[in-house]
């Protein structure tokens, strides 16, 4: 099995849990907003990532730092949360725990995710059109769309929703015409 696949079967049950307690006390947003934070955080800081995922560095250390970063940062459940995977030696997964809890309450709100890599920077208008165009391709009531600058697209863009994938870009098409050539 790879580590991949070990991590998201141990991701699901703490993100599952997660969701469960939020939903329980009523704190989605909040514990949602608060593991965005968590995630950014460790985004913007290798540093911070290595010393979480190194396993010589002892689990109090890792706890002290955790409660001097996010102590009246963060929800004092989420907090605990943090502690118990220092405990149980899961902070390595927390990256991935955020993931599964975000997907799971996306699924939860209807939200769909999708990415737009586009060779130019689309304007307000476009983007506005093109999100309730996916809304109505995947039935949600709200999309996330994140959009990232692809030069190599030459025109054109490229949607990713799940598994779903529209390309709509000229070197895509290029490259059917190149396939297809080739293939005669």
């Amino acid at each position: 099995m790879s580590n991949q696949n070990l991590n998201n079967k141990i991701a699901i049950p703490y993100a599952e849990a997660l969701l469960s307690f939020a939903k329980e006390k009523d704190l989605i947003g909040e514990i949602t907003q608060d593991l965005s934070s968590i995630s950014v955080v460790l985004s913007e800081s290798k540093d911070l990532q290595n010393f979480f995922f190194n396993p010589l560095v002892s689990n109090l250390l890792k706890r002290d730092t955790i409660k001097q970063l996010f102590k009246n940062q963060v929800n004092d459940f989420i907090l605990n949360f943090l502690l118990i995977l220092v405990d149980r030696r899961r902070i390595s997964s927390l990256s991935i725990i955020i993931d599964k809890y975000l997907q799971l309450v996306y699924e939860l709100k209807s939200i769909s995710i999708a990415e737009l890599s586009s060779a130019i920077d689309l304007n307000d208008l476009q983007q506005e059109t093109l999100v309730q165009q996916i809304k109505l391709l995947t039935k949600t009531n709200e999309v996330k769309l994140l959009v990232n600058k692809n030069p190599d697209l030459i025109g054109g863009f490229i949607i990713k929703i799940g598994s779903k994938i529209i390309d709509a870009s000229l070197l895509g098409k290029l490259n059917r015409i190149s396939l297809y050539l080739s293939a005669s």
